[in-house]
C-alpha cells in the first residue's frame, strides 16, 4: 500500500491537566513551535502579551501575531497566533491549536466561549487543552477520544497564616478585589516599604506591561493586583497574600471558590522554588478545610460547562434572539445565562430604529458584531448599551 493511500494522520487531541506551576503553558508553547503554524488562546490580555514576547524572541516579529480585545499586531505572513480566547481567529487553519485554563468553561460570564473552543476549536495535527485536573471527568464525558495527561506541581505550596501588610516578606503579591482597595494597599506599602507595582486588567497595555517590568526587574519588591494574576501570569512571586476572600462577580458579591483561591495562591513559587500563601489586612483567616484543599490541589470536579448555541439564526432579528436561547440538549452542558452581548442585543432590538434597519442578514451580522464589543470601560449595562 502506498503512503498516499493511507491518508493524513488523525489529529491528536490531548488535555494536559494539573495545578499551577506544572509547566502546562510552557509545554504548549514548545509544542506549538515544533509545528509550522499554531494558535494559542489565553485567558488574559497580559498573559497573551507575555507569551507573544516570548515567541517573538524565539521566531522574530514577522512570524508572530498578537490578537486581543485591545491590541492587534498581525504581520502579513504570521505563522503563530497568540490571542485571548475570545479573540481567536478560528477561520484560520493552523497545525497546532491550544486553549489555556480550560476550566473557565464553567465560568458564568465567559464560560460559553471556552466551551465553544473545547468542543470546536481544533488544530490540523494537534490540539492541546490545558487546565485544572478538576476538568478530567467532564472532558472524558464530552470528548471521549481525548488523551488526558496529568502533571504534578514542581514545588510545594503551603499556608503561612495572617501577616500585617507592613510585615509581608519581599517578593509578595497582594491580591485585592476592587480598584480602590488595590490603590489603597499599594499606597500604604509605598509609604511603609518603599515601593509597589500595580497590575489590573483595566490599565492600558503599556501601563500594565511597565508595572510588571517594574516588579520583575526587582526595582520594587511588592506587587498589588486583582485576581487577574491567578490566570497564569509567570511572575517571580514567593508569597501571595489575600486582602479579601470575596469578590463581586458581575452579579453579586460572593465567597471565592476553593479552586479560585488555589489558582491565585498557586502563583507563589516558580519551578523548583517553594511558595507560600496567606491573608493580610482585614481579611479573615482561611478555613482549615480550604487550606487543606489548596495545599493538596484537590478540588471538586467541574460538573458542567456553560454553553451557548454556536449556530445562530441570522435570518431575522426574532430568529437570532430565539437561537441564542436554545438549550444544549446534551449531558455535561448547561445553557449559559445571558452574557453582556446578548443583553445588549435584546435592549437594542427593542428600539424600533434598530429593528427597522435589521431586515437582512448582513445588517444582523453587523448588529451582533457591535453587541459583542467588550465593556473595557466597566461602565455598566446602560452606558454600554448606549455606546453600542
Amino acid at each position: 500500500m502506498s503512503e498516499r493511500s493511507l491518508g493524513p494522520a488523525p489529529s491528536r487531541l490531548v488535555a494536559v491537566l494539573g495545578p499551577t506551576n506544572t509547566g502546562k503553558t510552557h509545554l504548549a508553547v514548545e509544542r506549538m513551535l515544533g509545528h509550522a503554524s499554531g494558535m494559542i488562546g489565553l485567558p488574559l490580555r497580559l498573559l497573551a502579551r507575555e507569551i507573544y514576547d516570548r515567541i517573538v524572541r524565539a521566531r522574530g516579529p514577522r512570524a508572530v501575531a498578537l490578537i486581543t480585545g485591545e491590541e492587534k499586531i498581525i504581520p502579513p505572513r504570521a505563522s503563530y497566533f497568540v490571542c485571548t480566547v475570545e479573540a481567536m481567529p478560528l477561520s484560520r487553519e493552523v497545525e497546532f491549536l491550544a486553549v489555556d485554563e480550560i476550566q473557565l468553561c464553567a465560568d458564568p460570564e465567559r464560560g460559553h466561549v471556552f466551551t465553544h473552543r473545547l468542543l470546536h476549536a481544533r488544530g490540523r495535527s494537534e490540539t492541546m487543552l490545558m487546565g485544572s485536573l478538576s476538568m478530567a471527568p467532564l472532558i472524558r464525558r464530552l470528548l471521549p477520544d481525548a488523551e488526558i495527561v496529568s502533571r504534578e506541581r514542581f514545588s510545594t505550596l503551603s499556608y503561612a497564616g495572617a501577616k500585617k501588610l507592613t510585615r509581608l516578606p519581599r517578593r509578595t503579591a497582594v491580591v485585592a478585589f476592587s480598584a480602590d482597595q488595590v490603590y489603597a494597599i499599594a499606597e500604604l506599602i509605598r509609604r511603609q516599604r518603599g515601593g509597589a507595582a500595580v497590575v489590573m486588567g483595566s490599565l492600558s497595555p503599556r501601563t500594565r506591561n511597565a508595572q510588571v517590568e517594574l516588579y520583575q526587574s526587582g526595582e520594587v519588591d511588592f506587587l498589588v493586583a486583582t485576581d487577574a494574576i491567578g490566570m497564569g501570569l509567570n511572575m517571580d512571586v514567593d508569597h501571595v497574600a489575600f486582602a479579601g476572600l470575596q469578590k463581586f462577580d458581575g452579579r453579586r458579591t460572593r465567597a471565592l471558590h476553593p479552586q479560585e483561591v488555589g489558582q491565585i495562591a498557586g502563583r507563589a513559587g516558580r519551578f523548583r522554588r517553594d511558595g507560600t500563601f496567606g491573608v493580610t489586612g482585614d481579611c479573615e483567616d482561611m478555613d482549615a478545610g480550604l487550606v487543606a484543599q489548596v495545599e493538596a490541589h484537590r478540588y471538586d470536579p467541574v460538573p458542567s460547562a456553560e454553553w451557548r448555541n454556536p449556530r445562530l439564526d441570522f435570518g431575522s432579528l426574532g430568529g437570532l434572539l430565539r437561537s441564542l436561547g436554545e438549550a444544549p440538549g446534551r449531558e455535561g452542558l448547561s445553557l449559559s445565562a445571558e452574557a453582556l452581548d446578548e443583553i445588549t442585543l435584546r435592549q437594542l432590538a427593542a428600539d424600533p430604529r434598530v429593528a427597522d434597519r435589521c431586515r437582512d442578514r448582513s445588517a444582523l451580522l453587523h448588529l451582533w458584531d457591535v453587541c459583542q464589543t467588550p465593556d473595557f470601560r466597566k461602565t455598566g449595562v446602560e452606558e454600554h448599551v448606549r455606546l453600542a
